[in-house]
């Protein structure tokens, strides 16, 4: 069944054996130090069915993670730890890209000895954080300096260098959901006056340094960039999407990204709900290059979407969480196994809820 989600596709450089991504998903299982483990690595083993897996979002400095037990990228202790995830991956004949992520002030002061997050301008996010003494309220934001802006930029580029040394096929850079990179692009979140802020040209110009940094070491087509184009996101928005995401698709095309993901909840969305318009038209109208969408996809609705030309292949998040052998139940048209016992088995430690899923042949 759905035969278009099984026709191979160059993502890139990266040669993808079908179009049924698994899409990035924090799940809080590394070690003290933001270690990668060997759980991790049969986790994504247990995937490697998928055309290509996007790891969780993984933290590219100590300034940039703020959730508890998710993995590092900035030492060599992590650098090996993650060695084991893509091994593991390889010789089950799949691919993995690591999603390079920082933050910013969603990052609570308890994971930087009381020192604010660093964002855009001096801001707070609304609700909570996530800390490793509970939900706490978010504190402001201090704005980012020109001195703290190369640095974070070096930051990324000794990440991706690492990713390429713990032997991944690639990176993305996370710009979504209002952390960093989102935190740059948009006008609630961006209140510079400076050559990053005002503009949408100037309020992409954090994301395409970071990118081409990212790019100095990958070259572009092993990179690419999740976005989250439409609706508030951490109480980070923007009253003309259209504008930023359009800047932002242009930034992609230029710079010859690998990919664009994009995560774009609808009305009745299950993991986020907005009214606000889907953007990928628009995108897809500037950047031409490989387009992924994401957001509660059906088998049925992905298909669709890949045979109309709408995209060239869908992330699917949660359902892999459930179903390690996901892009196997689509092709044999078999039912989705339910998430079970969350949020706490999304985000807490241990084997529950994360490698005890069984694959289709043994359930």
């Amino acid at each position: 069944m759905h035969e278009a989600l099984f026709q191979p596709i160059q993502l890139g450089a990266i040669e993808a054996k079908n179009r049924i991504l698994m899409a990035p998903l924090t799940r809080g299982r590394s070690d003290a130090g933001s270690v990668p483990n060997e759980m991790m690595a049969t986790y994504y083993r247990q995937r490697s069915g998928a055309g290509l897996i996007i790891s969780e979002a993984t933290g590219i400095s100590v300034e940039g993670l703020g959730w508890p037990a998710a993995p590092g990228a900035w030492n060599e202790a992590q650098t090996e730890g993650w060695k084991l995830a893509t091994k593991a991956v390889h010789e089950a004949g799949g691919k993995i890209v690591m999603q390079l992520w920082h933050m910013g002030r969603i990052v609570h002061p308890d994971f930087l000895d009381g020192q604010p997050g660093l964002s855009a301008s001096a801001t707070t996010a609304p609700d909570h954080a996530h800390t490793p003494t509970g939900r706490k309220p978010h504190q402001q934001a201090r704005a980012a300096t020109k001195a703290d802006i190369v640095r974070t930029i070096e930051d990324y580029a000794k990440a991706a260098a690492n990713a390429k040394a713990a032997g991944f096929d690639g990176v993305q850079l996370h710009g979504a959901n209002g952390y960093l990179v989102d935190q740059f692009l948009r006008l609630s979140t961006n209140l510079r006056t400076d050559e990053y802020g005002g503009s949408p040209e100037n309020r992409t110009r954090f994301m395409r340094e970071v990118l081409e940094a990212i790019i100095a070491v990958w070259g572009a087509d092993k990179v690419s960039i999740r976005l989250s184009p439409n609706g508030e996101t951490q109480g980070c928005d923007d009253p003309d999407p259209a504008s930023i995401f359009g800047a932002a698709a242009k930034v992609c095309q230029e710079l010859k990204l690998g990919f664009v993901e994009l995560r774009q909840p609808g009305p009745d969305g299950t993991f986020g709900a907005t009214e606000v318009p889907k953007q990928d038209a628009l995108i897809r109208s500037i950047y031409t290059g490989p387009l992924v969408l994401n957001s509660d996809y059906t088998a049925a609705e992905a298909e669709a979407d890949v045979v109309s030309g709408r995209c060239d292949a869908i992330s699917f998040g949660r359902p892999y969480i459930s179903n390690p052998d996901l892009a196997e139940r689509i092709r044999l048209g078999a039912e989705w196994a339910p998430n079970v016992n969350v949020p706490k088995t999304w985000y807490l430690p241990g084997p529950e809820g994360y490698i005890d899923y069984p694959a289709l042949e043994t359930a």
